[in-house]
C-alpha cells in the first residue's frame, strides 16, 4: 500500500555526515526552503554510528574532515568514532535538523515527472515494510557509495572447518570477548591498522595477516600548529588556518606522489624504519610494490601500530592464505596461524547512490550510462545532485562544496523563476576512468560507476583547490547547465 506524504522543496537521502552537513547548509544559505531527510537506519550518523569495532576512528585529520562551517575544537587531530558521531549530532542540533529526519525510511525509487516538474520518491519503512511517497522539487542524494548492509567478505577454502569465530568489522558483535584470545586480523588497510593497536594489549597473540603491504604514516595525535594558534587566536580563526594548512599539505603530498613517487616512497618507508628500527624487515612488511596514492595511504596516530609491534603485542605476517582449518589458517608458505578469532578487515562493498532506482516518467534509468557533471550531477537528469567525497583527501571537503553548490543552484532557480536545472552535454566528449585509484573496493565496483569525461564540466577532478574555484567562486551560467 502506498501512502502519500507532504511535498517539500528539497528531499535529502541519508542522515550521515554528508546528509546532516547538506541540511545544515540549507539552513544556513537557503532558510526559506523546506526539506526532509529520509534515513534507512534508526539513528543518525551513518558510518559513524554503524561501525562499533575497537578503536574505530577517522583516517583523515579532523580539521579537513569536519564541516567548514563548524570548527573542530577538540584537541584530537585523528578522532575516535564516538567524538565524530557527537560532532555530527551537535551540528544537527545547532541547526534544528533533527526534527526533519524520518528514520527507518529506506529510499527504493525516485521518478521524475516531466509534467509536474517534481521527483516522486518512494521509501519503505524498515519495520512495517509500508511504502510512502514524498514529492520534492530537488533531490539531494547523500547516501554515499558504501553498502551498509554487507561488507566485502572473500571466500576462503575451509572456512567452515574453523572452530573459532569469524567476524567482519562492519558487523561487530557487542559481546565479543577477545581478552587473552589468539586473534588474526586479515587485511592491511585503514580498518586493520586501527584494530591492531586497539586490541593488541588484551589478546594473548595478535597477527595482522596481509597479502601485500600498505604505505603507513605516523601522524601526531594533536596538531602542534593548531595548539599554538589557539593560544593567540579565536577557535574559528585557528580552525580555518589549520584547515587550509592541512588542505595544502594533502594536495602537495598527492601531487608529489604523481610527479616524484620514488621520493615520497623513500620518505614514507624511511619513517617506518625509524619507528621499527634497523633489524625489522621493513622491506617485506611495509614496502608496497606500487607507488604511493595508487591506493589510499593509512595514517596511525602517534605511531600506535608501530608501538604495538615494537613492544611485542602484535606481529605482521605477509603471506597468502592457502586454507582455513579447525585451528586457524594454513598459509601458502607452510606456516600455520592458530587462532580463536579471525577478523576479516577485508574492505567494503560499494553501492552507488544508495542503490536507488531512478526513472523519468516511469522509464528506468541506468546511472552508469550517464556522465557526471562537476562530480555531483548526472547528464540529462533534472533537479538531482548526489554527494561523494575525495579519495585522495578528506571526504568532507568535497561534500561541503557540493552542499554549498546545491544552495547556489536553488537560489538561482528562485531568482529566475526556473523550475528545472539539468546538466546537458554539448560538443564532443571522451570517457576516461572516474577514479584514478586502485583500491580493492574501487576495482570491484567500477562497472557500477557513472561515466567520467575528459573535459570540464564533465571531468571529476580529485583536487580541492580546483573544485573550490569552480564550485564556490565560479559562475552558474555554464552553457552545459540548462535552467528552464
Amino acid at each position: 500500500m502506498t501512502k502519500e506524504l507532504e511535498s517539500v522543496d528539497v528531499l535529502i537521502i541519508g542522515a550521515g555526515l554528508a546528509g546532516i552537513g547538506g541540511a545544515c547548509q540549507l539552513r544556513r544559505n537557503c532558510p526559506n526552503h523546506s526539506f526532509t531527510i529520509l534515513e534507512s537506519r534508526a539513528t543518525s550518523g551513518g558510518t559513524w554510528d554503524l561501525f562499533r569495532y575497537p578503536g574505530f576512528r577517522s583516517d583523515s585529520d579532523m580539521y579537513t574532515y569536519s564541516y567548514g562551517f563548524k570548527p573542530w575544537t577538540d584537541k584530537s587531530t585523528i578522532a575516535d568514532g564516538r567524538k565524530i558521531l557527537s560532532y555530527i549530532r551537535e551540528a544537527a542540533a545547532e541547526y534544528d535538523v533533527e526534527e526533519h529526519i524520518r528514520y527507518q525510511h529506506k529510499v527504493v525509487a525516485a521518478n521524475w515527472s516531466c509534467a509536474d516538474k517534481l521527483w516522486l520518491v518512494t521509501a519503505a519503512h524498515g519495520e512495517t515494510g509500508e511504502q510512502v511517497t514524498i514529492s520534492c522539487k530537488f533531490l539531494f542524494n547523500c547516501s554515499g557509495y558504501y553498502d551498509y548492509e554487507q561488507g566485502y567478505t572473500p571466500e576462503f577454502t575451509g572456512s567452515d572447518d574453523f572452530k573459532g569465530e569469524v567476524i567482519h568489522p562492519q558487523h561487530w558483535p557487542e559481546d565479543l570477548d577477545y581478552k587473552d584470545k589468539r586473534v588474526v586480523v586479515i587485511g592491511s588497510g585503514a580498518t586493520a591498522v586501527t584494530l591492531v593497536p586497539a586490541m593488541a594489549k588484551d589478546t594473548s597473540s595478535l597477527v595482522m595477516l596481509q597479502r601485500t603491504p600498505t604505505y603507513i604514516a605516523s601522524l601526531p595525535a594533536e596538531d602542534p600548529t593548531a595548539i599554538k594558534l589557539r593560544k593567540f587566536l579565536p577557535n574559528s580563526w585557528a580552525f580555518r588556518l589549520t584547515r587550509w594548512k592541512k588542505v595544502l599539505f594533502q594536495i602537495y603530498i598527492y601531487q608529489l606522489s604523481r610527479r616524484k613517487p620514488q621520493a615520497l616512497k623513500k620518505f614514507l618507508i624511511g619513517g617506518v624504519k625509524k619507528e621499527l628500527g634497523p633489524d625489522y624487515d621493513v622491506a617485506t612488511h611495509f614496502t608496497p610494490d606500487y607507488n604511493p596514492w595508487d591506493q589510499r595511504l593509512c595514517a596511525v596516530p602517534d605511531g600506535n601500530l608501530f608501538t604495538s609491534i615494537r613492544e611485542g603485542h602484535a606481529e605482521v605476517v605477509t603471506d597468502h592464505i592457502d586454507t582455513f582449518n579447525g585451528e586457524g589458517i594454513q598459509l601458502k608458505s607452510g606456516k600455520q596461524l592458530d587462532a580463536d578469532i579471525v577478523i576479516l578487515a577485508t574492505g567494503l562493498n560499494l553501492k552507488f547512490a544508495g542503490g536507488v532506482k531512478h526513472s523519468i516518467d516511469g522509464k528506468e534509468l541506468d546511472l552508469t550510462e550517464h556522465f557526471i557533471y562537476r562530480g555531483m550531477m548526472f547528464s540529462g537528469m533534472p533537479n538531482l545532485a548526489f554527494t561523494v567525497g575525495y579519495t585522495n583527501s578528506s571526504w568532507t571537503l568535497k561534500t561541503d562544496l557540493t552542499g554549498k553548490y546545491v544552495c547556489r543552484l536553488l537560489d538561482k532557480m528562485d531568482r529566475g523563476n526556473y523550475s528545472t536545472v539539468t546538466p546537458t552535454m554539448k560538443g564532443d566528449i571522451e570517457e576516461v576512468p572516474l577514479l584514478d585509484f586502485d583500491a580493492g573496493y574501487v576495482l570491484r565496483a567500477r562497472e557500477l560507476m557513472p561515466k567520467n569525461g575528459n573535459r570540464l564540466p564533465w571531468k571529476n577532478y580529485q583536487n580541492y583547490i580546483r573544485d573550490f574555484i569552480g564550485l564556490r567562486l565560479g559562475r552558474l551560467n555554464d552553457d552545459e547547465l540548462e535552467f528552464r
